[in-house]
This record gives C-alpha cells, structure tokens and sequence, in this order.
C-alpha cells in the first residue's frame, strides 16, 4: 500500500473542502495527481485496486459519515425516485416502494454481488467501478491506455472473451462492469454532481465516456466533484420492468451479457420501450435502435429478432468473443419476453 492522505468528512461542504485542499496540494506537484483525489464510501472496488496498485490516490475522502444526510435516504414519495449516492446497495435492492414500482432496480442490484457486498457498497461508488478487464487489473502487463495512457491494449491482441463488442475503439475494448447502471440508463436517470462551485444535473447516460483516444478518462466528473443522488422520473414504464443477467456461474459473477427492459404496453402494443445492455459494451449501454424496432408493434417473433438485429448491428467483436453477439440477441429477447409477460 502506498502513502495517501486520509481525510474524515461530517458535512457535504466538509468533504468538498476536503477534496478542495487536496486538489490544490496537487496542482503543485505532478499533474496526474489532479485525478487522485477519491472520496471513499464502502471502498469494496478502491481498496482492492489500492492493493493492486492499479490505482494510487494521493488524498481519500472518507464520506460515510454522510450516510445520516440526504445523501444516504431514499425517496420514493410518488414523484419518481430519488436514490442519494450514500444508500447502500442492500437497502435499496430491499426497499419495498423500490420492489413494487421500480422492479428492474432492485433486480439490477440484488444480481450485482454477494450480500456482504452489498451491505457495504454504497450506489455512487457502485456506478463508477472500474473495468474487470485483467489487463487493466495486473500491473505486469504495461499496454493499458486505462492505466498507462498510450501504452496500448493488451486485451485487443490478447484473450479477450469478456471484453467489450458495442463502443469500443482501438485504444480500448474494455467492457464496463455494473448491472444497476443499466437500470438507470433504460429509464433516463439524472445525476445530481456536487462541487464547492455549486450543484448541476445531467443525464445519467452523459456520465460515462466512451473509450475513443483517451481510455483513462471514464466519467464527466470534474477534479473534485462528488455525486450526490440519482433521480429516476416516473412513468407508465417503471412497473412493467425487468433485469436478466447472463454469466459464467450463477453466484456473484459479473455479466457475460444482460439486458435491462421496461416497457409501456397497451393492448398488447408497444407504446414506449426502454433498453439497456450490459456486459457487452465500454459503457452503459442503451439500445436506441432496438427501441425504436419495437415502438408502434407488438410483441412477437418477428419484432422481437427484428430490434435484436438492430441492437447488434453495429457490434465489433474480437477473436474471442464473437459469441457474445448471439448471446446478447438472446439474453434481450429472453428480458423482453419476460417483462411483456408481467402481471402489473
């Protein structure tokens, strides 16, 4: 483990503060170390790639003391839902208003680890894990543009069976790794981003970066910034809502190819359909054209292999995970099949 400045935080203003000072101690030195700065809830993905020494934080924020302000409740009043960054994993995948109303969330995060996990990893830490991708993980391979910018890829020459098909480039195909983010993608979520210059909100899809020449910078978050909730608007689509992960093994396992669906129905057509892919693609992934096949139509055979098609018809597969293509098509006609069917 290598040094790092620890910093406890009791307020929000606190830990901006605290964020604030170390950026300024590192705007003095090296300029990597303006990215170094983290703010440390349930540490379930940052302690391990510490150990790694994947990644070398100059200052951690410790925010759970926060967990007692809005940042850990949960609002499920009937005007949407509002997850603060601080809510545990477990608390929502259990939260009843969340089940009924919003099943597809709780079904994304109860798949997402082992119940030790969950107890421990709050929902902001959760969205911004790292890639799973092994070369990026294990410093003893040096081509990883993630870790060490213009280094290469090792994974695009090497074994690659997991790695990413949708949203790739030559600089990265590293796949993105969480499943409750498909969730948020599928039914249009905001972020709120705090910073000591003031608040602002975007889409949850403009949260993470595709790879392109620059592979290390993953999110829009600016040095210093901090997500404080997630908002998922109501609409006829939240009910009728569904999570199908597919993977190695059935037990704490990070998806091979999932796909989040809700959809609004009526009288058997579809009026709007929400999709989301994951564990095939560098980002959070939503299915636009896979949408689009399915609105106006019911849901059969043809409609269904049809917005599959469309799904896919931009993926780039490498030597070994062309299968991917077939298992994802199969894993979202499966997910749309299962949330038409719904008794809601």
């Amino acid at each position: 483990m290598r040094p790092f400045v620890y910093e406890p935080a009791t307020t929000p203003l606190g830990a901006l503060q605290a964020a604030a000072r170390g950026l300024g101690s590192a705007n003095s030195g090296p300029s990597h170390l303006q990215s170094e700065i983290h703010f440390l809830a349930g540490g379930t993905t940052l302690i391990d790639l510490m150990k790694l020494d994947v990644m070398r934080p100059s200052v951690l924020v410790d925010i759970n003391a926060l967990e007692d302000t809005e940042l850990g409740r949960v609002d499920a009043s009937g005007r949407g839902l509002r997850l603060g960054a601080l809510v545990r994993m477990a608390d929502a995948a259990e939260h009843p208003e969340i089940n009924r109303e919003f099943p597809v969330i709780a079904q994304t995060l109860k798949l997402a680890a082992s119940q030790q996990l969950r107890n421990m990893a709050s929902l902001g830490g959760n969205v911004l894990q790292r890639t799973r991708c092994p070369y990026f993980r294990d410093t003893s391979y040096p081509d990883c543009n993630k870790r060490n910018p213009g280094s290469g890829c090792a994974a695009i020459e090497g074994f690659n069976r997991s790695h990413a098909i949708l949203g790739g480039s030559d600089n990265c195909i590293a796949t993105y790794p969480g499943d409750f983010a498909q969730a948020l993608v599928a039914l249009d979520a905001s972020v709120e981003i705090v910073a000591p210059r003031g608040t602002r909100n975007i889409p949850f899809a403009a949260l993470h970066r595709r790879p392109g020449d620059a592979p290390d910078i993953e999110t829009t978050l600016q040095p210093g910034e901090m997500i404080a909730s997630f908002f998922v608007p109501p609409g006829p689509w939240t009910r009728r809502s569904h999570f199908l992960k597919v993977r190695d093994r059935k037990s704490y396992e990070f998806a091979l190819a999932s796909a989040a669906v809700a959809l609004d129905l009526q009288d058997g057509i579809v009026r709007t359909a929400r999709i989301a892919l994951g564990g095939l693609a560098t980002v959070p992934w939503r299915a636009a054209a896979a949408e689009a096949a399915l609105r106006g139509k019911s849901v059969n055979n043809e409609t269904k292999r049809a917005a599959a098609e469309a799904a896919f018809a931009g993926a780039v597969p490498q030597r070994h995970n062309a299968f991917k293509i077939e298992l994802g098509k199969r894993t979202f006609m499966q997910a749309l099949d299962q949330t038409a069917a719904m008794e809601i």
